[in-house]
């Protein structure tokens, strides 16, 4: 049977695969699960949501859910998914939930978990709340089962945090923000309007069916019109839950997370903020990444895709940057999880403090053509073992020199393998990629 919990909670198609009988089991033995590790107190939990339809229903289950095991339910509404994790922490909750599925269409859903202080939980705290999902035992009665309180000021908590991390006001800035009709429709217009920008908001009327409906952070046109439009200074583009950004320059033309993390690093090396100078990627990191820091005199550690490998590292190394190409940035003196409008406070403050446009200051680096390409097979394993793969993919590295890079992943939930290259020029690129691709086929 496969496990529950993936990389990033638990997601599905809302009231198919992510049913509210699964909802309430998986928060209810969540409860029971940190009662049994901590027996001092009843246990808390903060619990919000995204705008989409399903999450109405879901959290209505994950209360029920809670509060049968006998869980005090903080219930904080429509947040960002860092605003969660920052609550967590903030009102000395035990546990975390934020029903969203981030980037997703609308009719998926998911459960995102945080533990104490608003960080992730261990693979084996989820793995005893799957094994608890039967729900069978004693339940709490009369005084014992959790109550449910609202948390009025939450959003408020939220933006006065992300307001004391803003190392220069955004004075003078036009900024365009779409908010891809979901949970940051609220607090990013309000807290970027805080630090003193000129907000022009777009897609920031959740109605629950339009969120991420071609806006936010995966459909990026809109802004680029919108930014051009309104001659803003730039634009900014959240996903549905606001744990990600992504931003645009004057022109209209794309800054994606490797261009942020690249700003932030350096703004980070020069105030003296940036742990032992280094940067925390993924092996999906842009190659003109690595070659721009290398240049600039910072380290690049490398993790695996997901953030929560690139959360792991910066732990492990007691590291103050890490991100992702998609725009999942992580500041861990700040916050816990990636935070989407930390990362555009802090890109707009670089702005401001250097009177530098946006173009400019993403020109540290130059973003190398990369090609992706996914190859079905019959069997990962026959051509993670196959040496005329690696033979292949000997052949165009040294094609490429230092001027180019080949990945081939297997993909954790499909009989795909995903090959990708960089080169200097899309064409050389795309060739190698092909040529791989063909390789890699008939070898599985």
């Amino acid at each position: 049977m496969a496990r529950l919990f993936g990389t990033d909670g638990v997601r599905g198609l809302a009231n198919g695969d992510l049913t509210p009988e699964l909802a309430l089991a998986v928060a209810a033995s969540a409860a029971r699960v940190l009662a049994a590790h901590d027996r001092s107190h009843r246990p808390v939990a903060v619990v919000g949501r995204d705008p989409r339809a399903s999450g109405e229903m879901l959290e209505a289950a994950v209360v029920a859910g809670l509060a049968s095991a006998g869980a005090d339910v903080l219930r904080v509404g429509v947040q960002p998914t860092p605003a969660v994790a920052h609550l967590v922490g903030a009102l000395e909750a035990d546990l975390g939930v934020m029903i969203s599925a981030s980037h997703n269409p609308m009719p998926d859903n998911g459960i995102k978990l945080f533990a104490a202080g608003g960080h992730k939980l261990p693979d084996g705290i989820e793995d005893e709340i799957e094994a608890g999902l039967p729900g069978n035992g004693t339940r709490p009665t009369g005084a014992e089962i959790g109550r449910v309180t609202d948390v009025p000021d939450a959003i408020d908590r939220y933006s006065a945090h992300l307001l004391a991390a803003v190392p220069h006001p955004l004075t003078g800035l036009r900024v365009v923000v779409d908010c891809a009709n979901g949970a940051a429709s609220v607090a990013a217009p309000d807290v970027y309007r805080k630090a003193g920008a000129e907000v022009i908001a777009i897609h920031a009327e959740p109605d629950g069916i339009n969120i991420n409906d071609d806006c936010g952070s995966t459909h990026m046109e809109k802004l680029q019109s919108a930014v051009r439009e309104h001659r803003a200074d730039l634009g900014i583009a959240h996903d549905g839950d606001a744990d990600r950004c992504l931003a645009v320059d004057a022109s209209g033309s794309l800054v994606d997370g490797d261009q942020i993390m690249a700003i932030l690093a350096l703004d980070m090396a020069e105030s003296g903020e940036l742990t032992h100078n280094t940067l925390v990627a993924t092996v999906m990191s842009n190659l003109g990444l690595h070659l721009a820091m290398r240049e600039q005199g910072v380290e690049i550690r490398t993790t695996a895709v997901g953030d929560r490998y690139v959360l792991e590292e910066l732990r492990a190394g007691g590291y103050a940057l890490g991100g992702e190409q998609s725009g999942h940035v992580v500041f861990p003196d700040t916050a816990t999880t990636g935070d989407g409008l930390l990362t555009a406070l802090r890109v707009m403050s670089r702005v401001a403090a250097t009177g530098k446009p946006l173009a400019e200051l993403a020109g540290v680096m130059r973003r190398l053509p990369q090609v992706l390409v996914n190859v079905p097979v019959a069997d990962k394993a026959a051509v993670a073992a196959s040496e005329a793969v690696r033979d292949a993919v000997r052949a165009v590295e040294a094609e490429l020199g230092e001027e180019g890079r080949v990945l081939l992943r297997p993909s954790g939930t499909e009989q795909l393998v995903r090959v990708m290259v960089e080169a200097p020029e899309h064409d050389t690129a795309q060739a190698a990629a092909d040529r791989l691709a063909g390789v890699v086929s008939s070898a599985s």
